[in-house]
């Protein structure tokens, strides 16, 4: 079963949603404009009821299908990222510094293209829950709003998302069962040693060959802590020091982002590091500062769910790959899935920028095979 064709009669409609959230891009949970732009297509569609001012700017919007049945809950995340677009394109972003550079305007228009058809067709039993989610790139709004109660208040019983995907095949659909994203946790470390004249090292306690025995030292955490059939990420993304070349500065410091699938491995990980910064710190005679932030957990699809959620993904491209690798990103709809059974996919929108690059911007054609898939799982799940 292709994309379902009334949903294709919606690709122009969708296309000018698309380009307007995109010129209107928001960060974390200040999106007010993005919410007041989708409630105001939720009320033209007829849903039964919509639900604002969840985590700041969420929502979460109803439709009712024909009598009694279970509810379904559908995510679409809709903020930006704080990076300046280079596309050139006439629908670029007008916020500068501000930009949708990850598709979130595109996840927002499969799912009011789904919307829209929900709520014309009806052709399923029980609710359709749709959960638009504010602050996915920073901040977890995931998380918010499942402690807001969004599960129990709207009685999810199980709950669905989509990420587009470029430079994979155009139409493929990626998911797996079990861990299909990772836990990220982000660490800072200061070393505070004695700052002097270069000239004269001998009395000072410089910070900078720290540093670098330190970094040099962290890698072991994976080449000789990690069992080798665990996969482990321990990557060390900034080191700053220093103001001249004749000056021996006071301090440096440096921060790593460390991804991980299971408990475990997060535990060792995170052990082993603070007995590493410890050792080193002592070893070289400074003092450290460690800041160790545990942030969005692995992202775990339910087993049957996913099987689902593949099998619906072939009615509607006929290409999925069920049992994809897995990706060490991150993403917080890891809390839903904590919360309720589901499943996360990946949509492949052919060549261009990757994800996260200020030259990115979604394709349009992908959204009405994402809004089908959204719309094809419910009336599969809920048949009518």
């Amino acid at each position: 079963m292709p994309v379902l064709n009334r949903i294709a009669g919606y690709a122009d409609q969708m296309k000018g949603w698309r380009r307007h959230l995109h010129s209107h891009p928001e960060l974390m949970f200040d999106c007010h404009q993005t919410a007041a732009f989708i409630v105001e297509r939720l009320r033209e569609f007829g849903v039964d009821e919509v639900h604002e001012g969840i985590a700041s700017t969420g929502i979460v919007a109803i439709i009712n299908g024909q009598g009694e049945g279970a509810t379904i809950g559908l995510r679409a995340d809709m903020d930006a990222l704080p990076i300046t677009e280079t596309t050139g394109a006439d629908h670029a972003s007008t916020i500068p510094g501000k930009a949708h550079s990850c598709g979130h305007d595109g996840h927002v228009t499969m799912l009011l293209g789904a919307a829209k058809y929900l709520a014309e067709t009806r052709r399923f039993s029980g609710r359709v829950a749709l959960i638009f989610q504010p602050a996915e790139e920073d901040g977890g709004g995931g998380e918010v709003m499942v402690r807001e109660g969004v599960m129990d208040r709207f009685g999810v019983k199980e709950v669905y998302g989509i990420h587009n995907a470029p430079n994979v095949p155009f139409g493929k659909f990626l998911t797996t069962p079990g861990p299909i994203l990772a836990a990220v946790d982000t660490a800072t470390v200061t070393l505070r040693g004695k700052g002097g004249h270069g000239a004269t090292p001998h009395v000072t306690i410089d910070p900078i060959p720290a540093m670098v025995s330190l970094v040099g030292a962290l890698q072991t955490i994976v080449s000789r802590n990690a069992p080798a059939q665990d996969v482990l990420v321990v990557s060390v993304t900034q080191i700053h020091s220093g103001s001249a070349s004749n000056i021996i500065p006071e301090d440096a410091w440096m921060t790593a982002t460390i991804r991980s699938f299971t408990p475990e491995m997060r535990d060792l990980a995170e052990r082993r590091f603070r007995e590493i910064v410890a050792g080193q710190a002592a070893s070289f005679g400074v003092e450290a500062v460690l800041d160790y932030e545990r942030g969005y957990p692995p992202t775990v699809n339910h087993p049957k769910q996913a099987e689902f959620a593949a099998q619906v993904a072939l009615e509607v491209s006929g290409n999925v790959d069920p049992d994809s690798p897995r990706e060490m990103a991150a993403e917080d709809f890891a809390y839903m899935l904590q919360a309720r059974p589901g499943a996360y996919l990946f949509l492949g929108t052919g060549p261009g920028a990757g994800l996260h690059q200020a030259a990115f911007d979604f394709n349009d054609e992908a959204a009405p095979i994402g809004a089908s898939f959204f719309a094809r799982l419910v009336e599969r799940a809920l048949p009518a």
